[in-house]
């Protein structure tokens, strides 16, 4: 799991292939209410901070970059009240984004925090950094639509 399902395993830029596959791995969920969105993404939260730490500590590394789990559980918070299918490529170049440039309080989360909660925690903001960027964008779309 801490390898995204062996995403993380790609020779080169194993974050952006566990987004992906996070991302698609998702789509069957948006057919669901938003409180089973919501519950998968604690769960998978939660057990993602105890089993990447794990990994981490056997690797003997703070954040092992075939670690993926973290960009599983961030993509899936940008997806969260999707309006549209046609939203899915913006909701992933944005994830992606916050997650590269990691913007405070991102960075801080990345810097400050060790362990489970280190690997999992600067994804879920960069996740919610995509969430609220994704709505706002959709907000201005429907205005600039509406007139």
């Amino acid at each position: 799991m801490a390898y995204g399902f062996g995403s993380g395993l790609v020779p080169k830029a194993p974050g952006t292939a566990g987004s992906a596959l996070a991302l698609l791995a998702f789509i069957p969920l948006l057919a669901t209410p938003i409180i089973v969105q919501i519950t998968i993404i604690v769960a998978g939260l939660v057990a993602g901070i105890v089993i990447t730490g794990r990994v981490a500590d056997e690797l003997e590394l703070k954040d092992p970059g075939a670690i993926v789990w973290d960009e599983f559980i961030g993509m899936w918070i940008v997806m969260l009240w999707l309006p549209s299918i046609w939203w899915l490529l913006p909701a992933f170049v944005l994830f992606r984004f916050f997650d590269i440039l990691k913007p405070w309080p991102v960075s801080l989360a990345d810097r400050q925090l060790s362990g489970g909660l280190g690997i999992m925690l600067d994804d879920v903001v960069a996740g919610l950094y995509g969430l609220a960027s994704l709505q706002l964008c959709h907000y201005l779309w429907q205005m600039t639509t509406s007139i």
